[in-house]
């Protein structure tokens, strides 16, 4: 499993969505259901399956499915594979 793959799961599976809908576009915004509890939901599983521990700045920053990626980049995780 790539790792694009193993993030747009764990949206998937926290956010209750499709992949269809995973786009620079998917903000927490545009999903009522990413509320706080959703949020550090989809930050504890993305570090699970990453094996990263985030800094308190990038969970506070970790809004977009866009954004997340180049968060996720500054730890090491590439998605252009």
């Amino acid at each position: 499993m790539t790792n694009l793959q193993k993030y747009n799961k764990v949206f998937v599976e926290v956010l209750n969505t499709t992949e269809a809908h995973l786009n620079e576009t998917f903000t927490f915004r545009d999903v009522p259901q990413w509320d706080s509890v959703a949020h550090l939901t989809l930050i504890t599983e993305l570090e699970d399956t990453f094996d990263v521990m985030f800094e308190s700045e990038d969970i506070l920053h970790y809004g977009s499915y866009e954004n997340g990626k180049k968060i996720l980049g500054k730890y090491g995780i590439d998605f252009d594979e």
